[in-house]
């Protein structure tokens, strides 16, 4: 059988108690592995420790997650943060120039929520740091259950002749809304996928990429075996990456390798 694709997912840094961690949400990495059908591979936020072009050679997808901290503003030239906003300094210095350098390598990329945020801050867009559209059901994560938080609320209109029509989408769908910031200025190179119903963008694309390259603004790794939408996101998603490990020289020795140490048989 194919080796399976390596597909990098971002992490988040925290503090536990007196320890600074690595942590991300179990349903990245589960969507990774059953939708996408890839090996995922928790990438920890070390920009002083790990280099981009490292990274990009080491992997055939990469996973930019959602999080609880947003970007800091500075990287838009956005106004200071309202008080008490979480940051994550060390994500952002290393996920906004990861992003530009794995689409300019050709690597399939993903990002939800505030990897999408992240797609558009790297590709030179800003942010709006705190929604208020007057009836809008964006939100930011509340005390209401998991499945409460991530159940779809809100539809959105999918733009012609983009990617996510080419995966099959109907021009309307329905998603689940779990964010406080949201898109203001699109980013250099990238086309609007798709906007919601007051007209926030929630999916771009970079145009003239030369792998997958899309974000979105939802969480569609969110039981993503159960909604079929989101689940050909993850598929499409899954299949680059394999295209990816087929063509990477590393792989190709490796299997060559495994084939040269097999039994021969007597034959």
């Amino acid at each position: 059988m194919p080796n399976l694709p390596v597909i990098g997912v971002t992490a988040c840094s925290y503090t536990v108690g007196p320890h600074a961690v690595q942590l991300n949400d179990d349903k990245n990495a589960r969507a990774v592995a059953s939708a996408a059908k890839g090996l995922p591979l928790i990438l920890p936020m070390f920009p002083e420790l790990l280099a981009i072009d490292d990274i990009i050679d080491s992997l055939d997808g990469l996973l930019f997650t959602g999080s609880p901290s947003n970007i800091e503003p500075h990287h838009y030239d956005g106004p200071p943060s309202p008080p008490g906003t979480q940051h994550d300094a060390a994500r952002d210095h290393l996920a906004l120039p990861l992003w530009r350098a794995a689409v300019a390598a050709g690597l399939p990329v993903l990002g939800i929520c505030r990897g999408f945020q992240e797609m558009n801050v790297a590709f030179g867009g800003s942010l709006v740091q705190q929604l208020h559209q007057p009836g809008a059901e964006h939100e930011p994560p509340s005390n209401e259950p998991v499945e409460d938080q991530y159940a779809p609320v809100h539809l959105l209109t999918v733009r012609p002749g983009g990617v996510l029509q080419r995966l099959g989408l109907p021009e309307v769908i329905e998603v689940n809304s779990v964010h406080g910031q949201g898109i203001e200025r699109v980013g250099e190179g990238l086309r609007i996928e798709a906007v919601a119903e007051d007209g926030l963008v929630e999916a771009l694309s970079v145009q003239g990429s030369r792998a997958f390259a899309l974000g979105v603004q939802w969480h569609p790794e969110w039981q993503v075996m159960f909604y079929p939408q989101y689940l050909a996101i993850f598929r499409a998603f899954g299949e680059a990456c394999r295209a990816r490990a087929a063509q990477r020289p590393g792989r190709c020795r490796q299997k060559l390798n495994i084939a040269a140490s097999e039994p021969s048989n007597g034959r």
